[in-house]
This record gives structure tokens, sequence and C-alpha cells, in this order.
């Protein structure tokens, strides 16, 4: 009798730890279509709302920005709020204003709502994050992160474009915001049906409100400089010029306060004592630009040059996500099973990034989903073997008293990096773009043979179409320019692709560097225990 009660018991927990662990990604999908919804439904919103690009731009700007902000409220509110009731209230938060945002057109009700919505999905993601790793054993942890991934990592970079896509030709933008209120109300039930297994996490402390006003400047102005700063040349604009000081004074000001008040600021930072932690820190934000960078390319690749349709773009990264599962899947088990650590999968990881965007280096306008689809894959499988490898890294050293902060620091350094990423590689696309059309634009002589077949040729068939002699001349050389044009694009993009490359042949030794001067410094800390 005993026995069948505790079988019983054990059935009960298992089935509990399951509907938690759904739940949980189900949430954080909510988050990634939230997150991302911008990405291919900018134009179908600006024609709707009747919003001009600087105003749309805020929809954009205080979604990133209060997402940030959620990241270092959700250390706070998780030693007032028992986690699971904080993981709910964001879900539904995030439905609520989706479904909204469906109802309306208004251009304001769309900023508070987006507003309200990044700031419950950065307190949704440390929450859940934190859950998990409370919730169950450490030796578990490999598995169960991967499968958080899928929801807060895979999602927004595969999944949510092929759905977002699909929802854009065949329906509206709206119904994007209508699956994720069906989407927050499926993970807040299952999340009502599980116990709460991690009642305590954070101990709670006296709110930093001076903190928060400080690193809540700091994030904004940052996240206004790099999503905004490209399209107003950067410092040539005072605005961008003004708030990068802004922004880097109160994040001075922010870190001076944190270190004045000896563990009882907004964050703990004790936890860079710890060697993984901090070295995991540093790679998130290169791990985020690699991330959002080629999320951002390779569809707009796709849209501007190769004249993809939503859906097509968003399907084009779609196959990639089923080896980004794998790989994730594939390195859990390595880990959890084989007792692989976590360190060794990084390095074929970066390897396979790094291939993948130089063979999209080598795309042209006559390239195809087929010409891509070897590079996109490779992509995928390096991705999932880096971000649970530098997961596991970032906090298998930590306690229950700094784990919160250490995933909203970790999260953090991920966004920043990918806003990082994308706006460099957007002001690479930009000014490579009007160099190129320069340096073709005068290799092309206007008496040159090659260039006289080609215009004789064109208006040849222009005026056999029926367009008079003249016209047809002169819309020879308009097609001339445009192929032109076309042409330095498809140039800058590869530039682009190359650079994302590039990145990890710079950043890979620094990190090798880094990696080896924590290593000796842990040694020493353990030889000489007493300095």
């Amino acid at each position: 009798m005993t026995t069948h009660v505790a079988i019983t018991r054990n059935r009960d927990t298992s089935a509990s730890g399951v509907l938690l662990v759904i739940g949980i990604v189900l949430a954080a999908l909510t988050e990634a279509i939230a997150s991302t919804v911008l990405s291919l439904g900018r134009g179908d919103i600006i024609g709707d709302i009747y919003a001009t690009p600087d105003e749309f731009a805020w929809l954009d700007v205080g979604y990133t920005a209060f997402k940030l902000i959620g990241f270092m409220v959700a250390v706070s509110m998780l030693g007032r709020i028992r986690p699971l009731s904080l993981i709910i209230g964001s879900t539904l938060i995030m439905g609520l204003t989706s479904g909204m945002a469906s109802a309306t057109t208004s251009l304001d009700l769309l900023i508070a709502l987006r507003v309200m919505q990044g700031l419950a999905g950065g307190m949704l993601l440390v929450a859940g994050q934190t859950i998990i790793f409370c919730a169950f054993p450490r030796a578990h942890q490999p598995i169960l992160q991967a499968l958080f991934a899928m929801g807060a990592v895979v999602a927004p970079a595969t999944i949510a474009p092929a759905l977002q896509g699909w929802l854009l030709d065949n329906q509206s933008w709206m119904w994007i915001f209508y699956c994720n209120v069906i989407l927050s109300l499926a993970a807040a039930g299952l999340l009502v049906m599980a116990d709460d297994r991690a009642s305590t996490i954070v101990r709670p402390r006296p709110f930093d409100w001076t903190g928060l006003i400080l690193i809540s400047v700091a994030l904004f102005s940052f996240t206004y400089v790099f999503s905004q700063g490209s399209r107003w040349d950067w410092f040539e604009e005072p605005r961008i010029l003004w708030l990068s000081v802004l922004g880097v004074a109160s994040l001075l000001m922010f870190l001076g306060q944190q270190a004045l008040g000896n563990g009882s600021g907004l964050l703990d930072f004790s936890l860079f004592r710890s060697e993984d932690f901090a070295f995991a820190f540093i790679v998130s934000f290169v791990a985020g630009a690699a991330l959002f960078g080629s999320a951002f390319l390779i569809p707009s690749f796709a849209v501007s040059v190769l004249a993809f349709t939503p859906t097509e773009a968003g399907l084009l990264l779609l196959p990639s996500g089923a080896l980004f599962v794998g790989a994730l899947l594939f390195a859990a088990f390595l880990m959890q099973v084989r007792r692989i650590a976590p360190f060794a999968t990084v390095p074929f990881g970066i390897l396979l990034i790094m291939i993948a965007m130089w063979m999209l280096s080598g795309s042209t306008s006559e390239s195809g989903t087929g010409d891509m689809m070897a590079a996109i894959l490779l992509r995928g499988l390096g991705l999932g073997f880096l971000f649970l490898s530098i997961t596991l890294i970032a906090f298998s050293d930590l306690n229950s008293r700094n784990l919160a902060s250490g995933i909203g620091l970790f999260n953090t350094g991920r966004q920043l990096g990918g806003l990082i990423g994308v706006a460099g590689l957007q002001t690479l696309i930009d000014h490579n773009v009007a160099a190129n059309v320069v340096v073709l634009g005068s290799s092309i002589n206007a008496g040159g043979q090659a260039v006289i077949e080609r215009l004789t040729s064109t208006t040849a068939m222009l005026a056999a179409r029926g367009m008079d002699a003249v016209p047809a001349s002169r819309a020879a050389i308009a097609l001339l320019g445009r192929a032109v044009t076309g042409q330095s694009v498809v140039i800058a993009f590869d530039t682009a692709f190359n650079a994302v490359a590039l990145l990890f042949v710079v950043a890979a030794p620094i990190l090798v560097a880094i990696k080896v001067g924590f290593a000796r410094r842990a040694k020493a800390r353990h030889t000489h225990p007493d300095r």
C-alpha cells in the first residue's frame, strides 16, 4: 500500500513537472512571436496605422528597451512574488496586450501595448529559466535548458518568421497577435495546473528605485541609438550623440551606485566572481550578434534582393530550426549522458557558423532557396551547439541566491549583442551600397563596347514590345542604372555575410585568451586562497 502511494505521488510529481516545462516553453514562445512581429510585418502595419517610419520606430524601441528593463526588474520581483505566479501573470499580460493590439490601429495605444509586452516578456524569460534551474536537479539541466531554448532562442530565429510570413500573405498582421492570445492562454492554463516547485528563489530586499531609474535610462538610450543610429548616420544627428552620452553616463552612475550598495542594489554583481559566468557573459555578446545579425541578414537579403514574399522569406529559415533543435538535443545528450564538458561543443558551433556565413557570402541575385539552404542548415546546427553550451557554462556555478541575477544579466548581454550586431550590419550595408554604386558606376564607360551592346540590345527589346525609339533608349539607360544598383546591394550583403564570419575570426582568439586568463586566476586563487 505504501509503495503504491509512493509510485502514485512520483507519477503526479512527474506529470506536474512535464506540465511546468511545457507551460514555460509555450510562454517563452509568446515572447518570441511578439519580439519578431515587426520584422516581416513592418510594411503592412505602417500602412494600416498611417504611421511614418520615425513614428513606427517607437513600436520597436519601446518593446526592446522595456524587455531589457524587464530582465533587470525580474530579479527584484522574484523576491516579492511567487515565481510561478510571476510567470503566469506575465504570460497573461502578453496575451491581453496582444489581443488589444490586434483590435486597434491607434499608434499611441500600440506603443503603450508594446511597452507592456516588452516588460512582461523580459520578466517571463528570466522567471521561466530560473524556475527550471531551481525546480529540477542539476543533472537534468542540459535537456531542460535545451527545451527552454526552443521557445526562447530557436522560435524567434526560425519558427516565428515562418508563421508570421504565412499569416501576412494569407491573412493580416493582426492574426499574428491573435495567435499569441491563444498561445498565452494555453501556456497559462498548463502553468496553473503545475505545482510550484520553486516557492522561494530570491531573498527579498529593499527595492532599488535609484538603480532602476539609472539602468532604465541607460538601456532606453542604448536601444534607441543602436536601433536607429544607422538611419540617422549615427553621430551626424545630435539626437543620437546626446542619447549616447546620456546612456554612457547613466550606465557609469548605475555601476558606481551598485558598487557602493554592498550587495543591496538592483543586481547581485558578486556572481562575476565565478570565472565561468564572467566568460559566458562576454561570449553572450558575440553569440547574440551572430544570432540576431544572421537572422536579420538572411530574410533581408531574400526580400530585398531575391524578391521573396514574406512567406518564402520566413520558410527560408524554417528548415534550419529543425537542425537547431537537433543540435540542442544532441548537445544535451552529450552533456547529460556522456558527461562531456559544455565548453567542448563551443569551438564546433563557432566553426559551423563561420563556414555557413562564408558560404552565404557567395550568394548572387540569381540565388534561390536551394543555393542557400546548405549554409542555412549549417548555421542552425552551429547555433544549437553554441547556445546550450554557453548557457550551461554561465549558470553551472551559481547558487539560488544569485541565479536570477545571472540569468537577467546574461539575457541582457545577448540582447545588447544582437542590437549591436544588427546596427553594425545595417551600417555596413548602407555604406557599402553607396560605395559600390560609385565604383561600379565609374567603371562603366559610356563609350565602351560592352555598354553600347547592352544598351542597344535592351533598346531593341523594348522597341520590339511597342515602345518608341527615344523612350526606349532612355528606359534602357534607366534599366542599366538599376542593374548597377542591384549588383551594388548584392555585393554589400555578401560583405555583411563575410563580416559575421570574420567576427568569430577576430573574437575567437580573444575569447580563448580570456578563458585562459580566467583559468589561471582560478588556479592562483586555489593555490593561494589568502590572496
